[in-house]
């Protein structure tokens, strides 16, 4: 596990990016309180999804409106039909941790 960042460093209901060993990620702050690690680009197009709305356990594309699941990367609205990478996230004394092996095994 790396640490990224601490949990006041991401609101609740938004996103930043972090650059993790050369891999962009998505940290996000889901509406239902948890933390979620994401591949930090669309499936769909080549766009930063940390850019885009976090709704609930979902985080749309800025661009097209494609939807994600945050605990499992499928896409839940078109046009994306491809998941994203998911990444397990610990939390640990008010910091972020994630580990760069896809949880849900889709690579990017």
């Amino acid at each position: 596990m790396i640490k990224i960042c601490s949990t006041e460093d991401v609101p609740k209901g938004t996103a930043i990016s972090a650059d993790v060993d050369g891999t962009q990620i998505a940290i996000v702050h889901g509406e239902d309180d948890a933390f979620y690690a994401v591949y930090d680009e669309c499936s769909h197009a080549a766009v930063a999804l940390s850019e885009g709305e976090v709704d609930g356990c979902t985080l749309e594309c800025w661009l097209h409106g494609s939807r994600f699941d945050l605990r499992t990367g499928e896409p839940t609205g078109l046009p994306a039909t491809e998941p994203v990478p998911v990444y397990p996230v610990e939390v640990r004394d008010g910091d972020i941790y994630v580990s760069l092996t896809p949880s849900n095994g889709v690579t990017r």
